[in-house]
Order: C-alpha cells, then structure tokens, then sequence
C-alpha cells in the first residue's frame, strides 16, 4: 500500500529527528540544509521512487541523487526507515573509521548512487544517466535534488542545456528553494527563477517544498508530453521544522549542542 500524506509527513518528523540526533553526536553543521528538504526527501522514498531496499542494485530502479551533498543526514536517515541498512549504522555518521561520511560517498549504504559535496555536478550526473536509460532501452527516471545556491555554478546550466536539446523528458530536478547559500540570500541573484529554467527549455513547476502532497503530485506526475526534462521548484525554509532554527544562517554552520537538540526534540516529537 503507498505511504498516504499522513505517512509522508511523519517520515519527515523521524527524518528531522534523525538529522538533529546524528548531527549532534558528531559535532557536525548544515542542520538548517538537511532539514529544508526533509519532507522532498520523505516523499521521494515513502511514495514516489521505484525502489526496493531487498535490491538496491535493481537496474529497472529509479535514480535519485542528492546533488547538494552537505544535506546527506537527510538521505541517510531516509535509507534507515525505508529499510536500507538498520538504523544503527546512523551512529556512525563522521566517526573515525565509520560508515557514513559527512558527503555521502558511493556504497558507504545500499541507495547511494554516486558521491556528492562539491556543488554544480549532480545534474550532469542525472542527465548522463537519464540517457544511459534511453539507449538500453530503461524506463527509469532520475530525480536530482539540488541547492539554489549550487545554481551559482555554470556547470549547473550547462546540464540544463544539454538535457533540454537531448529531450530527457525521465529527467527531474528538483530546487530546494530555501532562498540561502552559505552567506546570503540567493533570491535576488537567481531570479527571475522560473523563467530562467524556461529558457532553458525545461518544463517548470513551483510548489511549496513542505507540502507533502503538492511534492507528491508534482514528482508523480507523467512527463512532459514534449520530453523536455522538468524543473520543480520547491519553495522551503531553511531549518524547517525546529522554529529556532527556521531561516537562520546560523545553521548552515553551527553544530546543534545538548541544549538545542533537547529544545529541538521537544518541538518535533509526538
């Protein structure tokens, strides 16, 4: 049976947990980053991949790739509750000789696809595979999820370009459109956001990125019925979730303390 919203938006809650608990027992940042695409990243695995945790390696499977790999606590904890490896391999998030790197890394888990952390380079990525798809004869599609401060990279929009003139219409990328980059806000930089995708030949949808079926119908969707490759915009907060930390620079940087995480924790659960 598919995850109902309902679900969605408790995967994202466990999801938000998770980030908080593994950033704080590894002295980490980029809280604020994981946390604004928790409920894309819930949404993703409870509902819209094609994926199966009993065969991670499955070549019919849908691709996803978190190109804005500073996000990664987001991703592993998704692994953990989608049932991808047991939940106690989040305690080796950034420990000396663990599994789990603070950039996710290929095969540190089952459902990693490939190693991100240096910005601009996911999209090519998706686009590459979204072609391999094409010529063996594949139905599966790659969703990347990217930053809005990555879209500073020219190697962002040169992807762009190439998927749009291949028509790559299995190809999705999804902005997680939080309005910050690591020391300001991207908004005036980028826009006019949406039509800027649009010449660049995508098919461009804006959703609000914490609405879980608004993510859901927008990822669901049947491609462009001229293959163009589709653009969701998701507008987000930044540190969603934990209101202390709701649109705070701050927590791009700053590792939560024993004290955060209590005040944290007692937001988010039940």
């Amino acid at each position: 049976m598919a995850a109902t919203y309902a679900d969605i938006a408790a995967a994202a809650r466990q999801i938000r947990i998770r980030v908080l608990e593994m950033a704080h027992a590894a002295h980490t940042p980029h809280v604020g980053s994981a946390l604004s695409c928790a409920d894309i990243v819930a949404a993703l695995y409870f509902r819209v991949l094609r994926i199966d945790p009993r065969s991670p390696g499955d070549e019919h499977r849908d691709r996803f790739l978190l190109s804005k790999g500073h996000g990664c606590t987001a991703l592993y904890a998704a692994l953990a509750l989608r049932g991808f490896c047991d939940s106690t391999v989040l305690e080796e998030y950034a420990r000396d000789g663990g599994r789990l790197p603070e950039h996710p890394a290929p095969h540190c888990l089952p459902g990693i696809e490939f190693a991100s952390g240096s910005l601009g380079h996911g999209l090519a990525v998706g686009a590459g595979l979204a072609l391999s798809a094409r010529l063996r004869g594949l139905d599966f599609r790659v969703f990347v999820l990217l930053s809005d401060g990555e879209c500073y990279e020219g190697s962002v929009w040169e992807a762009a370009t190439f998927a749009a003139s291949q028509k790559l219409g299995s190809l999705t990328a999804i902005m997680d459109f939080n309005q910050w980059s690591a020391s300001s806000r991207t908004a005036p930089a980028l826009e006019p956001l949406a039509a800027k995708w649009k010449s660049f030949g995508w098919a461009v949808k804006e959703i609000d990125g914490h609405d879980p079926r608004a993510i859901v119908r927008a990822l669901a969707a049947k491609p462009d019925a001229r293959q163009r490759p589709r653009v969701i915009v998701a507008h987000t907060v930044k540190g969603k979730g934990v209101s202390f930390m709701e649109d705070e620079l701050e927590w791009h940087y700053r590792p939560p303390s024993a004290d955060d995480l209590e005040r944290a924790l007692a937001e988010l659960l039940p």
